[in-house]
């Protein structure tokens, strides 16, 4: 299984590695980042750098398309930049799947993959999907087809482990759930706009630049 995780500078590292971790144990996988141009990829924290193996000029085809999320301003870059959009629409056309975690939801429909279709992303970004022709869905993961979305940062995780069990079984997506030891108990009832005390959704929205960049 050939499987492309898009990579850009300003990316959020968590929207790739979580489903990454999951993605790359599949069985017979072959997993690349993708970017414009091969080479170190600096994500939005500014204290990582991976590498690129190939850049979207080296890869034309993929079995598994994975587009992640980050800022504002690193995913409003790749939105103008048509030769990756070309390869997100041109991939998509022959994947079997083509995924994305939070904002990466916008990636995909800027390259026109999201129209008529349901689609997911972080919570402050759903208003702009209708722009691309998606119906928001506020869903943990939302499937229409092979368009798998997910929300915000790690939701990706519970979208590749959804997927693992579409791809392979539910024993063994189940097995790797355990091997990551994967049951979040987080410290505070929040990881919602719901959920989450009235305050707390207030100081997120008035933060929303230096969340959403």
């Amino acid at each position: 299984m050939e499987i492309a995780i898009l990579a850009y500078q300003g990316m959020t590292a968590m929207d790739a590695m979580g489903p990454y971790e999951v993605l790359s144990r599949l069985p017979e996988a072959r997993l690349r980042f993708v970017a414009a141009e091969k080479g170190p990829i600096t994500t939005d924290t500014g204290m990582l750098t991976f590498q690129a193996e190939a850049g979207i000029d080296e890869v034309e085809r993929a079995d598994v398309l994975a587009v992640p999320g980050g800022p504002g301003k690193a995913v409003g870059a790749v939105m103008q930049h048509a030769p990756t959009l070309e390869w997100v629409a041109k991939i998509h056309e022959t994947s079997r799947y083509t995924l994305s975690v939070c904002t990466g939801s916008w990636i995909l429909g800027a390259a026109g993959v999201l129209k008529g279709k349901r689609a997911g992303s972080h919570w402050m970004a759903l208003d702009a999907l209708p722009g691309f022709g998606a119906e928001p869905c506020s869903d943990r993961v939302v499937v229409d087809g092979k368009i798998w979305t997910a929300g915000g940062v790690t939701s990706g995780i519970d979208m590749a482990l959804t997927f693992a069990a579409e791809a392979v079984n539910e024993d063994f997506a189940q097995v790797l759930q355990l091997a990551l030891q994967y049951d979040p108990k987080p410290p505070f009832k929040g990881g919602t706009p719901e959920s989450a005390p009235e305050h707390i959704v207030q100081i997120a929205r008035d933060n929303a630049a230096a969340v959403m960049g």
